[in-house]
């Protein structure tokens, strides 16, 4: 059989290419004794990225995956063999998705393929970091100990999400809730008035008029203009997924005043703990930044960390290499030359994701103490103007309907 191989050298290298063996273990076997770290290894025919894509759509929610990985650990404590807890597993799960891929991954960890190896060949259905560990964990005889430190750091990265989707709720709930007050104001109740008035003869205000005339236009083109915003949203996507076109944009989301520091913070909290989870599972710091790169949302900050991997790859250090480009926060230059000097980089990278998690959860509080009551009361000045305006002609009623 044929199988392509994705290798690092002892110096860091990654190479890809062809090779031919009776079957996964054995190939892997023979590359790891010419002292070759196995990064990926699929049979030759897998789709794109080595691996079936159709799963990808689909995904396995966080918590079961993280409970599996708690459970899969605690029996492999108790000294419970890998296939036999695998089996174990798979017989009681309820999500069907991730009942049929325990199937698959137990089959083949049975027919001796490592886990790592297992977990990669479902494509982009798991993390890097969560394949690369498994590895790492496979080779220094401690799965245990990497399915803990996976499953926490899976913890943190939820728990900053949810902090930040949490803060960000109420502010998008008082938006929708302004425009849906506004629709319906114009939609409905305008042309309400606009038929009222329309029984006497006499000029209405300036702005009754532009109220009136809105209106009209709204619901005149609302096809229109529904179609329209679906146009509008849909080449803004297809524009999106245009190479290049990500990272441009990720790129000027980074330099937005106010929403760019704390998105820059984001991705830089998210890559720190990514790497100090790497580094702590053994994985080299060159193989470590290849894979936290592709775990970045920030396209921008994902193709600068390529660049840094490159330039370590070739000696430079990682703090100098991460400096050169100019988009990483000075903090974290600052901290990763300081985890360099004293050979502990993993420590100063906790520690900085520690920092910019609470930094984020500052400028979130922050800027949900001033977005709360400024939405609020321009959601009340714009209704009460259009009240207004709508209530201002009933205050000459009286000189339409009195006698002439």
């Amino acid at each position: 059989m044929e199988f392509r191989c994705r290798l690092s050298t002892p110096g860091g290298e990654v190479t890809e290419g062809m090779y031919v063996a009776d079957s996964e273990a054995r190939l892997r076997h023979e590359l790891e004794q010419k002292g070759l770290c196995v990064l990926a290894l699929q049979p030759r025919h897998a789709i794109a990225g080595w691996a079936p894509r159709l799963r990808s759509r689909r995904s396995i929610p966080a918590r079961e995956f993280v409970v599996f990985n708690q459970e899969l650990a605690t029996l492999l404590k108790a000294g419970m063999p890998l296939v036999q807890s695998i089996d174990i597993l798979r017989m009681r799960m309820s999500n069907p998705l991730f009942k049929s891929v325990l199937d698959d991954i137990h089959e083949k960890v049975r027919a001796g393929t490592a886990l790592s190896d297992a977990f990669a060949s479902q494509g982009a259905l798991f993390p890097g970091i969560y394949t690369a560990s498994l590895m790492a964990g496979e080779k220094s005889g401690s799965l245990e100990n990497v399915l803990r430190r996976y499953v926490v750091y899976a913890k943190v990265i939820a728990g900053v999400r949810r902090r930040t989707l949490s803060a960000l709720i109420y502010p998008a709930v008082l938006l929708v809730l302004s425009l849906a007050v506004v629709s319906i104001i114009v939609v409905r109740v305008v042309p309400a008035f606009s038929d009222f008035y329309g029984q006497f003869n006499h000029e209405l205000p300036l702005v009754t008029r532009g109220i009136v005339a809105l209106s009209a236009f709204v619901r005149s083109q609302l096809l229109l203009l529904v179609l329209g915003i679906a146009a509008a949203g849909v080449s803004v996507n297809a524009w999106l997924r245009r190479p290049g076109q990500r990272e441009r944009f990720d790129r000027l989301i980074l330099r937005l005043p106010g929403i760019g520091p704390t998105a820059r913070k984001f991705a830089t909290s998210q890559l720190s703990r990514t790497l100090a989870t790497l580094l702590g599972g053994g994985i080299p710091l060159v193989n470590a930044i290849d894979i936290a790169s592709q775990s970045i949302g920030n396209r921008a900050m994902a193709a600068a960390m390529v660049t840094v991997g490159d330039r370590v790859r070739e000696g430079e250090s990682f703090s100098a290499a991460m400096a050169d480009r100019g988009i990483f926060p000075d903090v974290a230059i600052k901290m990763a030359e300081v985890g360099e000097a004293t050979g502990a980089l993993q420590e100063m990278l906790n520690s900085l994701a520690d920092f910019y998690d609470e930094e984020i959860e500052t400028d979130l509080g922050r800027f949900v103490t001033l977005v709360e009551p400024a939405l609020l009361v321009i959601m009340g000045l714009v209704v009460a103007g259009m009240l207004l305006a709508l209530y201002m002609p009933l205050f000459q009623l009286s000189s339409v309907v009195g006698p002439s």
